[in-house]
């Protein structure tokens, strides 16, 4: 089962698996995350929600 931290910061902070996948992102995946960090409080999450951002960004440039 996957740690659960209290947010992303605390998450890049303790799991270094987490930051450094967070440091592969492109930084407009990176500024959204920081900037709304709603809930991603596990490696889990932020995988599941980068694949959200990802697949959000792709209907934006088809619409």
């Amino acid at each position: 089962m996957n740690p659960s931290y209290l947010c992303l910061t605390d998450l890049l902070d303790q799991n270094p698996s987490a930051y450094e996948y967070f440091q592969t992102l492109p930084s407009s995946i990176q500024d959204t995350l920081l900037r709304e960090d709603d809930g991603v409080t596990s490696f889990d999450r932020l995988q599941a929600r980068v694949a959200y951002l990802r697949t959000a960004e792709r209907t934006k440039r088809w619409s």
